[in-house]
């Protein structure tokens, strides 16, 4: 996990490379990792928020499924999409 600045807003992000053969399984874990840090940060730094980070590719075609968009409205995760090979944020959402 990263702890950053966005314009005046501390956050902190999650970075996940979603390489294994399974992405529904990398999705669990990354849930799961992702609402723990959630509410440990709400303990030790409330004004801090939260974003999972994932690459491009994934977020184009895993990250649009319909199960996977409920699951992000239904537990509020805030994700930063980017991209590897030029190394820029593409998006937040």
């Amino acid at each position: 996990m990263l702890a950053a600045q966005r314009d005046h807003q501390k956050i902190a992000v999650e970075v996940k490379s979603f390489i294994s053969p399974s992405n529904v399984s990398d999705f669990h874990t990354a849930l799961g990792q992702f609402l723990n840090y959630r509410d440990a940060l709400e303990m030790i730094e409330p004004d801090r928020r939260l974003y999972l980070a994932v690459r491009v590719p994934i977020y184009e075609s895993f990250f649009q499924r319909r199960f996977i968009v409920a699951a992000l409205g239904r537990y509020q995760l805030r994700l930063m999409i980017y991209d590897v090979q030029q190394e820029v944020i593409v998006q937040w959402l």
